[in-house]
């Protein structure tokens, strides 16, 4: 963990979580740790950014142990935490949990994780005893809720983790729904790596006077991780995937595909090439995340092919090499994939294969990053040959170009074509309208002039011209 001025006996913290962090092997908090924790500890709101592997997990778990330890005045009701922690992945919430349990584990705070794709009935057993702190997701939370195994009347200390995922419009609604059913007079602490200027303005209007802790600009990537990018054929990409792993020996990669079909589909080219690799995204079961991340960590398969839902909460011991197969739409998505390495003050790698309609979204990341990313050239792999992909026309929706043309044209049309196509399907006498009540059952269209008979009498059909 990167060095500071003062250990962490310097920022207040009980005497049980000093030697649970030393047990741990770490002697200086970082720099957000250092920022955050005596905020906390006053009981402020907070609005904290860092650099993600910069230990912000412990910037917000140290010190709610703390208050829960030092101010406990009685047992906590059964279902009613007093403490809750959102996150947007149920990786990142287990990682959370584990993360209270080494640090909590000499003082008496009991704590578990809620999150959907596992059986909800242990976690409703788990519910029937007195709990301190729930980690969880949104989703599976609310379904306790309304089931009435949890209440959160009790929650004097919320936390949202990757606030900025949080507070994206999938989640919108979950927090602001999770945040009126907790207590009024709370604590609210939100941490993330990167805050938009209107994620930062949505952010204050749930806390109360908040502090606001920067330890480095957002949207920064950490030095440690060397950037590189190839520019390829999209048809190409696979092959020269193969080729860097095995040429360059590489044993862990975790790759980056924009989709879970396209997840699946590397995984099967990948296997085919002889390099053991295995599919991590939401479609997956829990149980078979769970093994994928664990085969993963411990070299049973080479490379972990990802949506971003591994872009956030998965933490890998000194990974050493991210690829982007595709290249994500939205540039901060970058900055959280490539964080996946280069943690905790190890060294990291991460390569982008770039095709010919990416390159602007590769432009995007490097203004995003503000520094340009090396472009490297792999003999026999690199190189567009492929042209870019013509853009989509725009549907024109018939009548809807221009409303002011519309209300004054006789028909209601503001097209020419539409015109026409009116006038050749309108019968040649006075009363138009008259065939169409006939005609309103007719599914296909066809020969609609012989449909519409005014009077019944073809006679009119000559004399009306």
């Amino acid at each position: 963990m990167s060095q500071s001025t003062s250990g962490f006996d310097s920022l207040g913290l009980s005497a049980p979580l000093l030697q649970a962090i030393d047990e741990s092997g770490y002697t200086q908090p970082t720099p957000i740790q250092e920022k955050s924790i005596p905020v906390v500890l006053e009981g402020r709101d907070i609005l904290a950014a860092a650099q993600t592997g910069t230990g912000k997990t412990a910037g917000f778990t140290l010190p709610i142990l703390h208050h829960l330890f030092e101010n406990r005045t009685a047992k906590p009701k059964v279902g009613k935490p007093t403490c809750l922690i959102l996150s947007p992945t149920r990786e990142l919430a287990a990682q959370i949990g584990a993360s209270v349990q080494v640090y909590g584990k000499h003082v008496p705070i009991r704590s578990m994780v809620v999150f959907g794709g596992v059986n909800i009935e242990k976690q409703i057993r788990s519910l029937k005893k007195s709990i301190d702190i729930v980690i969880a997701t949104p989703g599976r939370l609310i379904d306790l809720v309304n089931r009435r195994h949890i209440d959160l009347s009790h929650v004097q200390i919320l936390v949202l983790d990757e606030a900025d995922r949080m507070l994206d419009m999938g989640f919108i609604h979950d927090v602001k729904k999770i945040s009126a059913m907790a207590a009024k007079e709370r604590q609210t602490l939100m941490f993330s790596a990167t805050f938009s200027t209107q994620i930062r303005s949505l952010a204050k209007t749930l806390l109360k006077n908040p502090a606001e802790v920067s330890v480095a600009k957002t949207n920064v990537t950490t030095e440690l991780v060397k950037q590189s990018a190839h520019l390829v054929n999209k048809g190409g990409k696979r092959a020269l995937l193969s080729h860097l792993i095995t040429s360059n020996k590489w044993d862990q990669v975790l790759v980056f595909t924009r989709t879970k079909h396209g997840a699946n589909r590397l995984v099967e080219q990948l296997n085919d090439d002889g390099i053991r690799s295995e599919a991590f995204h939401g479609n997956k079961s829990q149980t078979a995340r769970t093994k994928a991340l664990n085969n993963f960590k411990t070299g049973k398969v080479r490379v972990l092919c990802a949506t971003d839902i591994a872009a956030r909460g998965i933490d890998i011991h000194l990974l050493p090499q991210v690829v982007n197969f595709d290249l994500p739409l939205v540039a901060e998505d970058y900055v959280h994939r490539i964080g996946r390495t280069g943690r905790a003050g190890s060294n990291g790698q991460a390569v982008s294969l770039v095709s010919v309609d990416e390159v602007k979204l590769l432009s995007s990341i490097e203004k995003l990053i503000k520094q340009p990313i090396e472009i490297v050239e792999v003999e026999g792999h690199t190189g567009h040959t492929d042209k870019p992909s013509p853009a989509e026309p725009r549907k024109q929706r018939p009548g809807r170009s221009n409303g002011k043309k519309r209300a004054g044209g006789s028909n209601g049309n503001s097209s020419g074509n539409s015109k026409k196509k009116t006038a050749a399907r309108k019968p040649s006498g006075r009363n138009p309208r008259s065939g169409q009540g006939q005609a309103k059952g007719n599914s296909d269209g066809m020969n609609p002039p012989r449909r519409k008979k005014p009077n019944g009498n073809r006679k009119p059909r000559s004399s009306a011209a």
